[in-house]
């Protein structure tokens, strides 16, 4: 069974790294750009911010989740006007980023065992909308680190995101329109501490292999896979390379490789 408190300490780690990688930059440093194409590192904050308090109502308001999608003027703009609606001076927007966050972690700590959340296109256990923000903190605490010129250790914390982008295979080929394979594929990464993480059937004829970091950064659609190490035995894992995305919603652009012209969405 998984642990929610120890998913909920880690998001709060999480959380606390990019946080201290923040709260002392002065004013004009929190409209650097980032490398989200037009968003700021205050609106890679706000969106945080906004998706745990988006997430705070699916844990504790079912009625007013489902109101702020559908109130939404433009579905596809919902996590830019989001951001931009959270948006505030920095020290205003750290503090509801903190509140936010904590208020979240409250609500996914009090929501019934065995209750399925509604989110964005499906529904997530308690446990999985944690794994999903230490997901989103860390991809975007990457986009912040990336614009700052900060590189950041590698920790056990991949762990998760590596589980999420494992579980979202079938999500990744139906979000670019294609059609869902049914072979499965073995994945096997190369951990920060030296260990081996593995997923899938061990017998499986499709294969992912190579550096854990290297794996988190393509499923959060950070890294172009040919800037990875990554290394796809049969046609599945081939074409899920191209495609995979852990996170809900649109796929975006992606990131270009960085021998050309760079670019991205949030």
């Amino acid at each position: 069974m998984v642990d929610l408190t120890h998913l909920l300490t880690d998001l709060a780690t999480e959380s606390e790294q990019l946080d201290a990688l923040v709260a002392a930059l002065p004013q004009p440093e929190w409209e650097r750009p980032t490398p989200a194409a037009s968003w700021t590192i205050a609106h890679q904050i706000a969106h945080l911010a906004w998706t745990d308090h988006v997430a705070r109502l699916a844990a504790t308001d079912a009625d007013a989740f489902y109101a702020s999608v559908t109130a939404a003027p433009d579905p596809a703009r919902l996590v830019d006007d989001g951001a931009i609606a959270f948006l505030a001076p920095p020290e205003a927007l750290l503090a509801r980023w903190r509140e936010g966050r904590s208020a979240l972690a409250a609500a996914l700590a009090a929501a019934p065992a065995g209750e399925k959340l509604p989110w964005y296109g499906t529904r997530m256990s308690p446990a999985s909308m944690a794994t999903a923000r230490i997901m989103e903190t860390w991809a975007h605490g990457e986009d912040v680190a990336e614009a700052l010129g900060v590189t950041r250790p590698a920790t056990h914390r991949l762990r998760h995101v590596a589980y999420l982008g494992c579980r979202t295979v079938g999500h990744s080929f139906a979000a670019h329109g294609r059609t869902v394979p049914t072979a499965p594929v073995r994945v096997e990464l190369a951990a920060p501490g030296g260990e081996t993480w593995a997923f899938g059937p061990a017998d499986a004829a499709d294969r992912v292999t190579g550096p854990a970091l290297d794996f988190c950064l393509l499923v959060t659609r950070r890294r172009h896979r040919a800037d990875t190490a990554l290394v796809a035995t049969g046609p599945v894992a081939d074409g899920w390379l191209d495609v995979a995305q852990a996170f809900a919603g649109p796929p975006g652009t992606g990131r270009a490789p960085r021998t050309a012209a760079s670019g991205a969405q949030p």
